[in-house]
């Protein structure tokens, strides 16, 4: 396990806080084991939406928390470049959502998701691969992040996903800078399989801007 891993956690809350659309079909009717870190919050229906614009998102965009407004660095196809400091601890990050997304059973209901790589110099890290998924992951199960030929496995927790192997976390990046899409794919709590595509191009230009950010 990675050893940052409470950070992550609080991380990828900072993400998710703006887009809790519950994926009522993913989770546990009753969940017993823990209670929640924040209140409930209403769950108001999902809007369908258009066919085209579902078959291109908008860019991602992260919310604010903890009074640390995120700041667009810059935008380079679907890759968004940001730096924020929660906590005083400035970070800065690449974020993406997918451009497709398939469930098996189809049509599965799920939170919204995205792919992250954050550098936080207060911690020494660089280039961190970071997965909210839009569901609970079955407990116990991998992940995995296939680019052109080359999969990684991934560790899951609660709904986010991480670089199973820290030495390959390089490797990953560099593939993801000279490739065309990775497909992560993934298992929910109640056996649903997810299949997610996100488009590489910009994601090179993203990270140098991150780099500028925080050396």
């Amino acid at each position: 396990m990675r050893m940052h891993r409470r950070w992550q956690l609080i991380f990828l809350l900072f993400i998710a806080a703006a887009f809790a659309v519950p994926a009522v079909a993913q989770q546990p009717a009753e969940p017993q084991s823990a209670a929640p870190a924040t209140p409930p919050k209403p769950k108001p229906k999902p809007k369908p939406k258009p066919a085209a614009e579902a078959e291109k998102p908008a860019p991602a965009k992260p919310p604010a928390a903890a009074g640390a407004q995120p700041k667009l660095l810059g935008q380079y196809a679907d890759w968004g470049a940001y730096t924020a400091s929660p906590g005083g601890k400035k970070i800065c990050f690449a974020i993406a959502k997918p451009t497709s997304e398939e469930t098996n059973p189809p049509n599965r209901p799920r939170n919204p998701i995205y792919m992250f790589i954050s550098t936080r110099p207060a911690d020494k890290v660089t280039n961190e691969v970071s997965i909210i998924i839009g569901y609970p992951f079955k407990p116990g199960s991998e992940a995995s992040a296939q680019i052109g030929t080359t999969t990684f496995a991934l560790y899951t927790q609660q709904d986010g996903a991480w670089i199973k192997n820290a030495p390959e976390e390089a490797q990953m990046v560099d593939a993801m800078k000279a490739g065309d899409a990775v497909i992560v794919k993934g298992e929910s709590a109640k056996g649903t399989q997810t299949t997610d595509k996100y488009d590489l191009k910009g994601v090179s230009q993203a990270l140098d801007r991150v780099a500028q950010e925080c050396k």
